[in-house]
């Protein structure tokens, strides 16, 4: 799934909870957020700023939506990812014998066995929320360039994954 479908799948809470990472922890991405959205939504960013969080991340959210705000979205939900559930990351290849780095691999392999995959994702419902699970599994599927027809298809048929 690409970012603005992970989003419109996502529920409120989940997606607030995204922004308001971002917004403690990167001043400039959220800045990027904000300008981006006012953009597509043909509003100054002063008008978002100055709606209450709770009137302002829905707002967000509804844009962040949008397949024309895709990159953007990649970049909020890689954030919270890597900076939030770098442990969550970690588990996951490490499940998969992946070297890595907090989470951060320079090269993943091309396929994964069937059998070890599916403990890695076992693992990750054991320990992790499920709808962080759930995004990050997709994202991974998208994000990274490997691709794994068995995770592809995992996504899809696993009714913990299915969207």
């Amino acid at each position: 799934m690409l970012s603005h479908e992970l989003f419109g799948i996502m529920s409120t809470e989940l997606g607030s909870e995204i922004l308001d990472f971002a917004h403690q922890s990167d001043k400039k991405l959220y800045r990027a957020v904000l300008d981006s959205v006012a953009s597509v939504k043909r509003v100054r960013p002063v008008f978002i700023e100055r709606q209450s969080r709770a009137e302002r991340n829905p707002f967000l959210l509804s844009a962040l939506k949008r397949s024309d705000l895709g990159v953007i979205g990649d970049n909020l939900i890689r954030h919270w990812l890597l900076e939030k559930h770098g442990g969550m990351l970690s588990d996951f290849l490490n499940a998969l014998s992946i070297p890595n780095k907090a989470g951060v691999v320079d090269n993943l392999p091309s396929t994964v066995s069937d059998v070890p995959l599916r403990s890695a994702v076992d693992t990750l419902f054991a320990k992790y929320p499920p709808e962080p699970v759930k995004v990050y599994l997709h994202a991974f599927n998208q994000f990274n360039q490997a691709e794994w027809a068995n995770l592809g298809k995992l996504l899809t048929e696993d009714p913990r994954l299915a969207a």
